[in-house]
This record gives C-alpha cells, structure tokens and sequence, in this order.
C-alpha cells in the first residue's frame, strides 16, 4: 500500500499539508500522557526477569513450570502457554499478554485524542480552516502513536537484551505491533462515531473481545495454535514466541493489520465532513424519563456501565475458576507463596490467592470511577453543560447524576466480582462477597480526588489518571518487586484488610470511607465556586 493511496481525491502533499506541525503539537500535549504509559509498561516488562529468577531460580522449577502450564487452562486463559524454560521466554509468557493490552490502550487513547475528541470539541474546524489538509490529523494522530509504540519497543529491545538479543527485540516489536494494530482499529472507529467517549468505549471493547478471544483459545490448547488464538492481534504476540525460536513472520500480520486499517481509515476519512460521522447520534429532546439531570447522566453512562458490568463478571468467573489450579501451580515455592501472601495476606493460599485476585479487581474498578467522574470534564469542556446548567439545574445537582453512577456503578462492579468469583470457585459466597466490598472505600478515594481535581481546576482533572495509573503499578508489581511496605501504603488499597482470610479492619475501612466523603465534598465546593468552562 502506497503512500498515493491513501491521498485520493487529491494531491499528496495538499492532503497531508500541516502535519508536521500537528505532530510536533500532539507529542507537546501528551508529553505527560506517553512517558507515563511508556514507563509503566516498559517497567512491567523490565522488572519481569529478576522476579521470575527469584520465583523459579533452577532449571527443575521452571520445567516443573512447563509441565504444569501444559495441563492448567485457567492459567493459559489468562497469560498465555509457556514455550521455552529461559528468562526470556518466561518474561514474555508471563508480561506479554498485559504488556500488549497496555500498549493498545495507549495507542487507542492518543489516536482518539487527537482526532474525535478534536473535532468533537470544535478545534479541528477552526485548525482545518488554515492550511491544513484533509488527512493531516488523522495521520499526525497515527504517527504519534506511533513514536510512543516506537519508544516502547525500544525500551522493551534495550532492557530485554542480556536475555538473547533476536527474542527482545522481537518481543519490543510485538508489543508495538499490537499497539498500532489497535491504534489504526481505533483511527476506524473515530469515523463512525460523533462521540470521543464512544469511539474509546467501543475501541476497549474490541480489546476485550481479542482478549477474551485469545483467553479461549490458549485454554484450549497448550501451544497456541487455536484458531480463536490466532484470531485475535494479542494471540499473535505470543505466538511471536520471543526467546522461543522466533517466528519472525508473525510480524507481517501486524503490519498487514496496520496498513490495511490505516488505508481503510483515510478513505473514510475522505468521505466525510469534519465533525460529521457515518453513524450520527440521533437528536431529540430530553423529555419523560430524561427530564432529569440524574436520568441524563445515566443515559450518557449506561453502556459505559454495561461494559464495565459484563467484563468484571467473566473476570470473576475466570479468577475463580483459576484459583485451585494456583495452589497447584505455586505448590512448595516459597517464593511465589511470599508473593501471594504479600498481595493477600498471611492466610491460606487459597484465601490469599482470592484476596490478591480480589485486589486487582478493586484496582481496576479505580479506573472505571475516574473514567466515570470525569465524564463531568468532558461535559464542561465541550460545552454541553452550559445549557444544562442555564436552565433550573443547579451545579451540584447536574455534578450529582454523574457521581451517582460513577460511585454507584463500583458498588455493582465490585458486586458482579463477587458473583463471577463465587461461580467460578464454586464454594461459599459470603466472604467473597465481603472481601469485594471492603475494596469500595479505597476505589471511593480514587474518585474523591478525581471529583476534587475537577472541581478546583478541571484544566488538571485527567491528572485523575495518573494518581489511578500510579495506585494500580503500586499494586500490581509492587508485591513482585518486594518494594517497601512505606511505598504500598501510598495506596488507598494498602490500608485495606486482606480478605477472605485475614481480620477485618472497621477503623481502617472507616478512616477510608471519611477521607472519600471529604475529597468528594471539597471538589463539589470548587466546582460550585468557579466559573464554568467550555470549549
């Protein structure tokens, strides 16, 4: 595919005019976002050796690993079949499958960013009435994603390399290549949509559906060679093999995916007015059951809750169903127990794998609360609540719709866990049922900051994504890495108690829950007192 296909209908250099300096403005304001997501997945990846070494520090144990992964679908399902017993092909087996689904999300996020989310707020009318072409930000949008895939490989290349040279190096080049697989799906989606939101929404279901796709396929089989594997671009990575006689050729599907997509979206976005999409949303008064600001917040938010809904119940049946296959797959490594217990505290394995399991899930509900709080920041900023609000809707009033479904929506999220958890482990529901609960006052002061940095100054409301990216790297490989306990407690989630299996902590819980309550009620004052922003 040529660079004169994908400038139909007119001159190359008139429909990609200005995109340089449209490059230059994107990595200007994401010189935050990029290092942020390029850091955290390439420490992910990178810390990954040491604490394998650690977990299995002779050849026996990791080829006992190899045995037990060939009989272990829940454990397949959720990170791949192993395919060599070295370092290398055991960082790839163990990081890749979330290191890819990292990548894409960054990627999804900036081409979104910089191309709906644009148009969708009125500044790409104004930056296309100068000398701009027609295909310029679309195609800055892709490049941008593209340096930060780039970056990320090479990081990835560079760190991995004392393990074998040909696998990191393959390896970097996978994650990246997921990366822009998602980042040109996305650049599609953005055609089909008026909504930013949306186009993400529907973007991150996608990757959930290819991991779900992946999941199903890897608990299939032991080699990856379902079909279900093979259709999804994060099957791909793993069959890639790095550090495992490489298949190079792999990589020419993600090229093929990126090229074809790419092509696919600049002929869409030729067809079409800016600000316009092929799939309009429909227009119509807000009338009966959307009379309300709390009825409107809720319509604006219900797929996203949906979505939300369906992914963290089949995680809790996944999780569940993994959790007896864990025991057996940790057995006497005393190291792997220390890292478990370190997550989930000093019960049981079993208890200990739950909590930590449960933990992760109650990470991951931090991100949906900031998502859904600042739903707020992307009506303010796109001056859709200015008519709300000139009307007999008062500010707190409007503010409170959202953080109804936004704090209410993690009650059932952390629910929906508990359920899945419950069937998939097939044993008693209640403590299950109080282990997820206990998360909420932790996932509540997430949001709490989220509402605060909006309310006092919303033009640092998304700095909400870092506290949430930062919290979730805490939890996530902190245990791994054996950092020091001072470093966990910066969590909200370090203070909660382990459970199933350890002792309930009220003062803790309560400490929590009031510290939410004031984050909450500071940022409603800021947001009462301050000038309302638009566009």
């Amino acid at each position: 595919m040529t660079a004169a296909t994908f400038a139909v209908r007119g001159t190359g250099s008139r429909q990609l005019a200005g995109t340089g300096t449209l490059l230059r403005f994107a990595l200007r304001r994401d010189r935050a976002m990029i290092p942020i997501w390029v850091g955290v997945n390439a420490l992910m990846v990178l810390s990954m050796p040491n604490t394998l070494k650690g977990l299995y520090d002779t050849a026996a144990q990791r080829a006992d690993l190899l045995r037990q992964m060939e009989t272990n679908a829940s454990l397949r399902a959720m990170t791949g079949p192993v395919f060599d017993d070295s370092l290398g092909a055991l960082t790839a087996w163990r990081a890749g499958v979330y290191a890819g689904a990292l990548a894409a999300v960054m990627s999804l996020l900036i081409v979104v960013r910089h191309t709906r989310d644009e148009e969708e707020s009125g500044r790409q009318e104004m930056i296309s009435a100068g000398m701009v072409g027609r295909r310029a930000p679309l195609t800055a949008a892709l490049l941008t994603a593209a340096v930060a895939n780039a970056v990320l490989a090479l990081l990835v290349a560079g760190g991995l390399a004392g393990q074998g040279a040909g696998g990191a190096l393959a390896f970097g080049l996978g994650i990246a290549g997921v990366g822009m697989v998602f980042a040109t799906m996305a650049a599609i989606v953005a055609q089909f949509t008026e909504s930013a939101r949306l186009a993400r929404g529907l973007t991150a279901g996608l990757l959930g559906t290819a991991f779900v796709l992946r999941a199903a396929g890897d608990s299939a089989t032991d080699d990856g060679s379902s079909v279900l594997t093979w259709v999804s671009p994060i099957g791909w990575l793993e069959n890639l093999r790095a550090f495992a006689d490489e298949r190079w050729w792999v990589l020419l599907l993600f090229a093929g995916a990126a090229v074809v997509q790419g092509a696919v979206a600049y002929e869409l976005a030729g067809r079409r007015d800016v600000g316009m999409s092929f799939l309009p949303s429909r227009p119509g008064p807000a009338e009966g059951r959307l009379a309300t600001a709390g009825a409107l917040a809720w319509r604006l938010q219900r797929g996203s809750v949906l979505g939300w809904s369906i992914g963290f119940l089949l995680a809790g049946v996944v999780y569940g169903g993994m959790t007896e296959g864990a025991a057996d797959l940790v057995g006497d490594n005393d190291n792997a127990r220390e890292i478990f217990q370190r997550m989930g505290g000093q019960s049981g394995l079993t208890d200990a794998f739950l909590a930590a399991m449960v933990g992760m899930l109650g990470l991951v509900a931090a991100l949906y609360i900031v998502a859904s709080v600042l739903r707020l920041h992307g009506e303010e900023t796109s001056g859709r609540a200015e008519p709300v609000l000139a009307n007999s809707v008062g500010r707190l009033r409007w503010a409170a719709g959202h953080l109804f479904v936004a704090f209410g929506g993690s009650v059932l999220l952390m629910l929906l866990a508990a359920l899945g958890l419950a069937l998939g482990y097939g044993k008693s529901a209640g403590p299950i049922l109080a282990a997820c609960l206990v998360q909420l006052p932790a996932i509540w002061v997430i949001g709490g900051l989220a509402v605060l940095l909006h309310g006092v100054s919303p033009r640092v409301a998304t700095a909400a994504w870092g506290v949430a990216g930062a919290v979730l790297l805490i939890g996530w490989i902190g245990p791994a890495l054996d950092v020091p306990q001072a470093v966990l407690d910066v969590s909200p989630f370090g203070h909660l108690p382990k459970l199933p299996g350890g002792e309930m902590e009220w003062g803790a819980v309560s400490v929590l829950t009031g510290v939410a309550v004031v984050l909450v009620g500071a940022g409603l004052a800021g947001l009462r007192r301050r000038d309302v922003i638009s566009s």
